[in-house]
């Protein structure tokens, strides 16, 4: 009888396995297609961050640095694009980190280090947290402004009897798009927003694919462009290095990244902060999503006072004034979310933004360098468009001003969304995404007016590298706290969770305990007990919040940080002496 059973299932088994591979891929196929499925979705829910920050290190600025070193340089300072972008991953991925990790941005966590300090409270408010506000609110209107002029001379590139002046002033348009757009820096991802992002993203790749299929490129000769070359180290090579440095190391980026960091991407039901509640219902800081015109003309009566208000975030009594009282994010939520969120990170600054920015220098490298007619200087956005259409046709130039186009489109909603993080984070000050974008777009527009008029495109073009030697200055004013903060231990660590049963259970046995030395002991048998009981729960309290997990940098990432952030010092301190002496080109 015992061996019945097993023949019973060996049979079964025999018999699929006589079907054939048919009957076996039946069988199979719905276990894989299930698995893939789950895959996907998984992917999806964790996907789209990364995207939304790589458009930072692709915007118009980036356009113009990279043109100018490979018409001059040709493919030899590709080890530079390959070089920025390696610092970039790493700034980001201590940005997602220390979002995941503590639950909280970086500009809040620069106002929980800084505001309210023990001693010296004024000085360090005045004297280190203020004027870091103010530097992040001129790096974001610098990049603002690069992107507003990239997005104007992509225009007057698509039509050509559009003056420039106008161009700008059609750029402020934009701001229409928000409209509909809900608040991505809530607690939950916004996927439309994502998804519009990423279509730009796309947009821009696929149009520089094109154009580089189009043209006659030395491949062997541009990937050994990626390999250090001698000419870094020459003077005209190390400026335009350090150019490409600045302009790819991104601020505003990790302030964005460090936000979107903390959002739940897993619970079908996404956790937000109070303020986030409390601005959702009141209609700040994000402004109705509409599906038709009758709909948008009723939801924008209602909220066209709240889009133009300022409203001071309320201090509350038991609000963190350090990070001594600040809880950090859920173990449970830091595995869930860590590896996912820096593997979408590198992934998508490698392969989309290190690649556009190769894309960019090899093609400037091929056009001008190599085949270009001689003439000195270096070449800027108007200079490849009008050669991509001598060369390569109308096609490809207008394939070119469409990708610089939706570049400065993407980067700007970017810059937008980075200038609320900065406001809310740093003073409290919440603001909606359009009255954002008004005051950051009018800061940018009123010298990009004076220059377009007095100047014209010459005067854009410098303009646009002028605001990438801000943006330069401004970094390494930002990337300090960053590494500071993911270095503390006291920053980055979080206790493991216990389970409440186990509380529980100690809870009742330390309740049976007193009730029984209440009925059998006397006074000083109580007072005893009670001592005892203070013991006993100091200890069931010390054994709920459990063993700490350390997530702060190690040696080697500290030694990195301090590496690149002394790099980036030294290249500005270069830059501006050159800029002093007048050799900068």
């Amino acid at each position: 009888m015992l061996r019945h059973a097993p023949t019973a299932s060996t049979t079964s088994t025999e018999l699929t396995e006589k079907a054939g591979p048919q009957a076996r891929s039946r069988w199979a196929l719905p276990g894989v297609t299930a698995s893939l499925r789950a895959v996907g979705m998984h992917l999806l829910k964790h996907t789209g961050v990364g995207i939304v920050c790589a458009v930072a290190y692709f915007d118009p600025g980036n356009w113009g640095v990279d043109l100018q070193a490979g018409s001059e340089y040709g493919y030899k300072l590709l080890f530079v694009v390959l070089l920025a972008g390696l610092f970039a991953v790493y700034m980001q991925v201590l940005a997602s980190r220390l979002g995941c990790v503590t639950g909280l941005d970086l500009a809040s966590h620069c106002r929980l280090l800084l505001h309210d300090r023990p001693r010296y409270t004024l000085l360090w408010r005045w004297g280190v947290l203020y004027p870091l506000y103010a530097l992040s609110e001129i790096a974001i209107i610098s990049t603002d402004l690069a992107e507003l002029l990239g997005s104007a001379m992509a225009l007057v590139m698509l039509f050509p009897k559009l003056e420039i002046w106008a161009g700008v002033l059609i750029t402020t348009a934009d701001v229409l798009l928000l409209l509909a757009m809900r608040n991505p820096i809530g607690g939950e991802p916004v996927r439309a927003f994502e998804l519009g992002i990423a279509a730009l993203v796309f947009i821009v790749l696929i149009c520089m694919a094109v154009i580089i299929s189009k043209t006659e490129i030395n491949w062997g000769e541009a990937f050994f462009g990626f390999v250090p070359s001698k000419t870094v180290f020459q003077s005209g090579g190390l400026y335009t290095s350090i150019g490409i440095i600045g302009a790819t190391v991104m601020p505003h980026s990790l302030f964005l990244g460090s936000a979107l960091a903390t959002q739940d991407r897993v619970a079908s039901s996404p956790r937000e902060s109070p303020a986030s509640r409390e601005a959702a219902a009141s209609g700040e800081g994000a402004l109705p999503s509409v599906r038709n015109a009758r709909t948008l003309l009723r939801k924008l009566s209602k909220s066209f006072v709240e889009m133009f208000k300022v409203k001071k975030i309320a201090d509350k009594d038991n609000e963190p004034k350090s990070h001594a009282d600040w809880t950090n994010s859920p173990l449970s939520f830091i595995r869930q979310h860590l590896t996912h969120g820096i593997i979408d990170m590198v992934i998508s600054l490698l392969g989309l933004a290190v690649v556009i920015n190769a894309l960019i220098l090899i093609l400037a490298g091929s056009v001008f360098f190599f085949n270009g007619d001689g003439s000195d200087g270096p070449a800027d956005l108007f200079d490849a468009y009008d050669l991509l259409r001598d060369r390569l046709g109308a096609a490809a130039a207008t394939l070119f001003a469409l990708a610089l186009l939706a570049a400065g489109q993407s980067s700007s909603i970017i810059a937008t969304l980075a200038a609320q993080i900065v406001s809310e984070g740093f003073i409290h000050w919440s603001t909606s995404p359009v009255l954002t974008r008004l005051i950051t777009r009018c800061f940018g527009l009123i010298p990009s007016l004076v220059v377009a008029v007095a100047v014209g495109r010459p005067g854009i073009a410098t303009l646009l590298v002028a605001s990438q030697v801000v943006l330069s200055i401004v970094l390494p004013f930002v990337t300090f706290p960053l590494i500071l903060l993911t270095s503390s231990k006291q920053v980055m660590t979080v206790y493991e969770e216990v389970e409440p049963a186990r509380t529980s259970a100690s809870s009742e046995t330390a309740s049976a305990s007193e009730q029984a030395s209440k009925d059998e002991s006397d006074k000083d048998d109580i007072v005893v007990a009670t001592v005892t009981e203070t013991v006993t729960e100091a200890r069931d309290v010390e054994r709920a919040v459990g063993k700490p997990v350390d997530f702060s940098n190690g040696r080697v990432m500290i030694g990195i940080g301090v590496v690149i952030w002394i790099i980036v010092v030294a290249a500005n301190v270069y830059a501006l002496i050159q800029l002093g002496l007048g050799q900068a080109t």
